[in-house]
This record gives structure tokens, C-alpha cells and sequence, in this order.
């Protein structure tokens, strides 16, 4: 999932880690929807660590200056269309599922593949056509399941998908090895009839392989650049998703955060992105960083496109026990959707900034003046719009658990990877296998970084470790009771808000990420939920702001989001700029 947050000592970027393959879409029809999938019978042998060979997989490589503006349309059709865009072009019968799946499927060639390459598409869905002629027929014979009926997304590719494509986290160690089961998010997925287009890439194992890594890099899938300069970086580690999404390739995308993996590349990427509690969204089938901190999260243009993609990917899961004490129970006399666990549409409202009360986390600002000068804008317009700005409600134990924290990921990192890893039927049956084929296979796996927060998680003890333990009570403590709680109960606030982080930094191989700021480390670390909008531009580049809160909190946050969206509306779709004129402001 990712880790964007490791302490400044183990490196410079975010809060935490602070420290393609493409398919031929087949033609013979589809035969069902729902679990009963076509799946290849003769899956490729996964590669071991000692039968790997350099010609089983090349990535491509492409230098930003051999592209120029004009190799490729700029403007699309699809351009910014929302989920209810598209199901009234359904209905008028200007679209169909089938010629929208073509449309993102040629411009995923025009400009990922070509042109800028954005490379944000790690693996296309040979099956995307064929469930896309299902759903067009079912909505002929029975209507539509709901929002999300014929909606094209993608999804990154630590996310299992029991049919003919891979889940690797990027990995070359997983590549062939494919799951036999889908993830309990891709099942509800495909349940609310969305069409699941292909896997994004990502920072390679989520982010947790290398305390000085580059975000958006993976052994499988190469670099995937920022759209809106190609020179800058995505963010992780969810960089493909939110890439991919900003760049019109899909209508909504599919994330995951152990911290900052979802709200650091919306922000970077001009998205609405939530990240939920933890629980509120099944973790089972998704390759595991932190199962007190992991969760998959909805990624989109919209915070209302988030909020559709969100009630379609939350509920119970009985193979993830979290999900039995979720908060996703909107109110005790409510009756979900047949097509979702809940909508939570219900909570936007364009006038829900009036009265909230709002704290304004000042201990993450700081990191760049411009980024300060136009959150302060924003709060004056916030409190125009009649809400109650606290200024400042630092989280008093803000720095205080960096280093439990990490405690807490070498250990979880190597016991949830290996159960995971135990149900794959892959050749790598543990993290030390893991570490092995890296080493085994240094000139594609380990190019640019290596494996440092790996190796150091593969010499930690069981789950009933004293030190283990102990960190992940003192995290709870200080995040919780003595943090975001201890704050909102003060001051009597509904939601916490801060810079998610700064302007996009220009990606270098060589001395991996070079992040100056990010606020999502105390809600990751709680489980708490947190969702990023895009604040304004600077310099031609997205930044957003955060609201965070307390534990179940994500119709509040929906809420104000959605207010805050449609009083700025700063949204902006990407211009592929090779790299940005920061003279010219642009």
C-alpha cells in the first residue's frame, strides 16, 4: 500500500517514506458478470528466484526531451466527464460501455504508451471489451445496477484480480504467478458493474523496499511521470492511479495508503482522493504493507465521483476482520443500495462549510511560503463561506511517533507479507525470498535504490514481540486519545485541515525523493480517515489540502470537501508539459 512518511533521519521526502505491460484485448464474447470470470488455464509459470531470465520482461525507456506537445491531441472527449456524465450518455445512448472502453483503451495508447507516455498503465485487462459487451446488455435486458454500471476504472496493481492479469506491486518477483481469487475491493467492484480497464503502476512494493526510493518507479513497470510536467513526480506510492485518473485515461481510479499513498498523489495529481478508515474498506487480497495502517481508498477527478466509488468498494468482509467493526452503517434506519454498502452522496452538500468548525494543524505548514500564503486564502474564503476557522489546534504529538511507527512496519511488513504470500502460489513464499530475488535479479529489481527497510524488517521477531507490541500501543496513544481525538474534543471541531503537501518535485533516479512536507501521518497512523481536494496551482502544478478527523468521520469529511470543491472549483486537467517554465509561472 505505501509508506510516505519515514522520519527526516531515514529520509528526505514525504512524512513516511518520506521515508508496461500491455495486452492484446481479445474478441470472443463474455460470458457472465459477477464472480464467473474467463480465466487463462495456462497462467505463465511465476519466475523463480533462480529461473529469472533479463528477456522475460524489458521496460522501455524514453527521455522527457524526445517528446514534444505536438505528437499528440491534447484535448480528448472524455476529457473531465463525471460518473453522472456518462450515465446520462448511456441513457441518451450516446455512449455505451463498449465504445467508452475503446475510447480510454486508444488513448491509453495515444498518451501513455506514445506521445508524453505518461506510463501510468502497468497492464491493460484483455478482458475489458467482453465485460463491457455484458454490461451493455444487461442494461438493455434489466437497466442498470447502479452509478457505477458500464463506468471504466482502473485499479493499482497491488490489488488481486483473480483473472488473466498480474498483481505484482510492481514486482518482477510476482510477475506470472497470478491470483486466483479476486480482491474483496475488485469483487464490489465488478458487483456495482464498473469495468475494470487494466492495473496502474506504482513505487515498487508500495514504497517500503527503500528508505531513499523514487516514487512511481517499479522493476515491472519503469517510471511513471507526472501529466502535468513530465520532469516532476506523481507521488506514491499509488502514482499510476493517480497519474492515470488526472490524465482522463479512466473515469475513477483505485488506491491504496498505509501513509500518504493515497491524499500525496491526489494532491499531486490535481485529484479528489480519500483515504478511510481503517475497516471501512476490506484489505483481503491487497499485498500488505501494515494491517493496523493499510486500506485501499477511491481516487477521481470529483469528490462526488470519490463518494460513488467509496460506497461501492466499503463493506463487511468476512475474511477481514476489521471490516466486522466498521462505522460504514450510515444510520440505523438506512437501507443501502442493492449496488453499494451505502451512498454516501447523501452527505454533499454545497453549503457544508456553513458552521463547521474546522482546526487548523499549523505544525504542518511551514515547508514553502507559497503553498502557506494560499492555504491562508483559502481559510479566509472557508470562514466567508460561513465556517468556523480554529487557528491554530496543533496536534500536540505531532513528531513523537515517527519512530514507533516505522517500529510497527518492520514488523507487520514481514508477517503480512508472508501470510499473504502463503495463499498466492507464487515461488516466493516470504520476504527473505523476496530479498533474495532481488539480489538475484539487482540489474532490474535494484537499478536506482535498494532493499535497506526490507532487510531490516527480515531480522524482526513474531507479531508477540514486547517491542512490537509496545510501538503499536504507544502509536494508538499518541495519534488517537493524545492526538487527533485530544485535539477535536478541545476545541470542539468537526474535521482537522491542513496542506496535504507542496508542488510536485522534479523525479531523480539518482538520490531517489526530495519532499518537503505532508500532513497525513497522524491519521494514517490512527486508521482514521482523511480526503484530499485540489486547493489551487502554483508554478502550473496541483497542490491540495487535507481534512482529517475522527474515526468513522468520512460522511463529515465527504461534506465538507464537497463544499470546499465547489467553492474553489480549482480543478485543473493536465497540460503534459515536458517540463515547467517557473519564470513564467507556468
Amino acid at each position: 500500500m505505501s509508506t510516505d512518511s519515514l522520519p527526516p533521519k531515514y529520509n528526505s521526502r514525504r512524512n513516511f517514506l518520506r521515508a508496461g505491460v500491455t495486452a492484446t484485448l481479445a474478441t470472443a464474447a463474455y460470458p457472465a458478470l459477477g464472480a464467473a470470470r474467463v480465466v487463462d488455464p495456462a497462467a505463465a509459470p511465476a519466475p523463480g528466484i533462480i529461473d529469472f531470465k533479463v528477456s522475460d520482461f524489458k521496460v522501455s525507456d524514453f527521455k522527457v526531451s524526445d517528446f514534444k506537445i505536438s505528437d499528440f491531441k491534447m484535448d480528448f472527449e472524455l476529457d473531465e466527464i463525471t460518473i453522472d456524465d456518462l450515465q446520462k450518455a448511456f441513457l441518451s445512448g450516446q455512449y455505451s460501455s463498449r465504445s467508452l472502453t475503446e475510447k480510454y483503451l486508444a488513448r491509453i495508447q495515444e498518451i501513455d504508451k506514445a506521445g508524453p507516455m505518461v506510463n501510468s498503465v502497468i497492464e491493460l485487462n484483455p478482458e475489458a471489451l467482453q465485460i463491457a459487451d455484458a454490461i451493455d446488455q444487461e442494461r438493455k435486458a434489466k437497466g442498470p445496477r447502479g452509478p457505477l454500471h458500464g463506468i471504466p476504472v482502473l485499479i493499482k496493481d497491488n490489488i488481486d484480480t483473480g483473472d488473466r492479469m498480474n498483481t505484482t506491486a510492481g514486482s518482477l518477483a510476482l510477475l506470472g504467478a497470478r491470483p486466483a481469487n479476486d480482491a474483496f475491493v475488485a469483487a464490489r467492484l465488478r458487483t456495482a458493474g464498473a469495468v475494470i480497464l487494466g492495473k496502474t503502476n506504482l513505487s515498487e512494493w508500495a514504497n517500503i523496499r527503500c528508505s531513499h526510493s523514487t516514487s512511481g518507479w517499479s522493476g515491472r513497470g519503469g517510471l511513471t511521470r507526472n501529466p502535468y510536467a513530465l520532469d516532476r513526480n506523481p507521488c506514491g506510492s499509488s502514482s499510476g492511479t493517480g497519474a492515470a485518473v488526472s490524465a482522463n485515461l479512466c473515469v475513477a481510479g483505485v488506491g491504496t495508503e498505509t501513509d500518504g499513498s493515497v491524499v500525496c498523489p491526489s494532491s499531486a495529481n490535481g485529484l479528489a482522493g480519500l483515504k478511510p478508515t481503517v475497516g471501512l474498506v476490506s484489505r483481503s487480497g491487497i499485498i500488505p504493507i501494515s494491517h493496523s495502517q493499510d486500506t485501499a481508498g477511491p481516487m477521481a477527478r470529483t469528490v462526488r465521483d470519490v463518494a460513488i466509488l467509496l460506497g461501492a468498494m466499503a463493506g463487511a468482509d468476512p475474511q477481514d476482520p476489521a471490516t466486522a467493526d466498521r462505522g460504514g452503517k450510515l444510520s440505523p434506519d438506512y437501507t443501502p443500495p442493492a449496488y453499494a454498502s451505502s451512498d454516501y452522496t447523501r452527505f454533499l452538500d454545497p453549503a457544508g462549510l456553513k458552521g463547521a468548525r474546522l482546526g487548523v494543524v499549523r505544525k504542518y505548514f511551514g515547508f514553502n511560503d507559497a503553498v502557506d500564503q494560499l492555504m491562508d486564502s483559502l481559510l479566509g474564503e472557508m470562514k466567508k463561506a460561513g465556517a468556523e476557522i480554529v487557528d491554530p489546534a496543533d496536534i500536540p504529538t505531532i513528531g513523537k511517533f515517527d519512530e514507533s511507527e516505522l517500529t510497527v512496519f518492520y514488523y507487520e511488513l514481514k508477517a503480512d507479507l508472508a501470510a499473504y504470500l502463503a495463499g498466492r502460489g507464487s515461488s516466493v513464499k516470504s520476504l527473505k525470498d523476496v530479498i533474495e530475488f532481488n539480489e538475484l535479479n539487482r540489474g532490474q529489481e535494484m537499478p536506482y535504490f535498494g532493499q535497506d527497510i526490507f532487510l531490516k524488517s527480515e531480522q524482526k521477531g513474531p507479531l508477540s514481540s514486547k517491542e512490537y507490541l509496545d510501538a503499536l500501543a504507544l502509536n494508538h496513544q499518541l495519534t488517537r486519545a493524545g492526538g487527533i481525538d485530544f485535539v477535536m474534543d478541545k476545541f470542539k471541531l468537526d474535521a482537522l485541515v491542513a496542506p496535504t503537501g507542496g508542488p510536485a518535485w522534479i523525479t531523480d533516479l539518482i538520490n531517489g525523493d526530495h519532499v518537503a512536507g505532508g500532513s497525513s501521518g497522524a491519521a494514517a497512523v490512527a486508521g482514521y480517515p482523511n480526503i484530499n481536494v485540489t486547493a489551487g496551482y502554483l508554478w502550473g502544478l496541483p497542490v491540495g489540502i487535507s481534512f482529517f478527523g475522527r474515526v468513522w468521520s468520512e460522511p463529515t469529511l465527504l461534506k465538507i470537501a464537497y463544499s470546499f470543491e465547489q467553492l474553489t472549483k480549482a480543478r485543473q486537467k493536465p497540460r503534459f508539459l515536458p517540463t515547467i517554465d517557473i519564470k513564467a509561472g507556468s
